[in-house]
């Protein structure tokens, strides 16, 4: 079927067969609760992994997107228990500003430099984190000095239902933010002259230099963007959680990634996109889910993690040189 040859929907029918097959090991998948909570748990590591999309169409690779986040959750949240200030947007738009700002450091290093991207964020996470422990603070802001208003936005839901026991659950209205910043994305790549550009430079950079495009302010947005990404996705969890903790997201960037390559996004350049980010971040999210449900060990998710990272790269390996030749 020609449907079939679009990766999204090899991707979509290997994600309906494995939602069945869990369903059908654990029924309890399928309880609305459970569901909903799916939904939730996809919200900021789909923000995360669609910075992530840009950076690896552009044949990058970003590891600081973890530290910008909770350095900008963090420091936005100090910002506003210092001021008094109770209001949503001013806050989103600090902690996006913030991302944005250290993702402009990784595009003058790549850009500038020529510097190798891994490196390149490799070293500025580290002084972000580093930087954020070591004078900042340590110390977690927990729910009795969160700011009510964050709290309120997030515990927004667009359904509401009832446990039996008499407790609710929802499906929060975060969603909605999600749905807008991947339609966001998909325009930016589909339909202007920089998503264009973007796949270019992924595919050759020599050749989509040669051509008109301008590498620097490509590279300015795509790590400006990835970074501003991971700043608002880092308020957006703390307003969630109701915690802000500078020591979160140690580790994500494997999660996210493997995500992004699950989805069909070449770890190479060039290929990738908003719909199949979406289906492998909801594949990697309910997979790791079932394995909690299941009362599988943490040490072992991990593994499974790290499986799903090399058994997507070697597809888009082979999928790649199947089509060059």
């Amino acid at each position: 079927m020609a449907i079939l040859q679009r990766s999204e929907a090899v991707i979509a029918l290997i994600l309906l067969t494995a939602m069945v097959v869990i369903g059908l090991i654990n029924p309890a998948f399928w309880n609305l609760d459970n569901l909903f909570g799916l939904v939730k748990s996809n919200v900021v590591i789909g923000i995360m992994a669609l910075g992530v999309l840009l950076v690896l169409l552009s044949g990058g690779i970003d590891v600081s997107f973890p530290a910008f986040a909770a350095a900008a959750l963090y420091l936005t949240i100090k910002a506003m228990l210092a001021t008094g200030y109770q209001g949503v947007v001013g806050p989103f738009v600090l902690a996006t500003l913030i991302g944005l700002a250290f993702g402009a450091i990784n595009a003058l290093f790549v850009h500038r430099f020529k510097m190798i991207p891994l490196i390149v964020t490799l070293g500025t996470g580290s002084m972000v984190r580093g930087f954020l422990l070591g004078v900042v603070g340590t110390s977690m802001i927990n729910i009795n000095m969160m700011p009510p208003a964050l709290i309120d936005f997030a515990k927004t839901d667009l359904v509401t239902m009832t446990q039996p026991d008499g407790s609710q659950y929802g499906l929060t209205a975060m969603v909605l933010v999600y749905g807008a910043v991947a339609l966001l994305i998909h325009l930016l790549l589909r339909y202007t002259i920089i998503g264009r550009s973007i796949y270019a430079v992924g595919g050759d950079a020599e050749a989509a230099r040669r051509v008109g495009f301008n590498l620097r302010t490509t590279m300015l947005v795509v790590y400006c963007t990835a970074g501003a990404l991971a700043g608002f996705a880092g308020l957006l969890h703390s307003s969630m959680i109701w915690l802000a903790n500078p020591r979160d997201f140690v580790g994500l960037e494997l999660d996210v990634i493997a995500a992004v390559v699950l989805g069909g996004a070449s770890i190479f350049g060039g290929r990738g996109s908003v719909l199949g980010t979406i289906l492998g971040v909801f594949m990697l999210v309910m997979v790791k889910n079932s394995l909690i449900i299941m009362k599988v060990d943490t040490t072992w998710q991990r593994v499974v993690v790290g499986v799903i990272v090399i058994v997507a790269t070697a597809a888009t390996v082979w999928r790649d040189r199947k089509r060059r030749a």
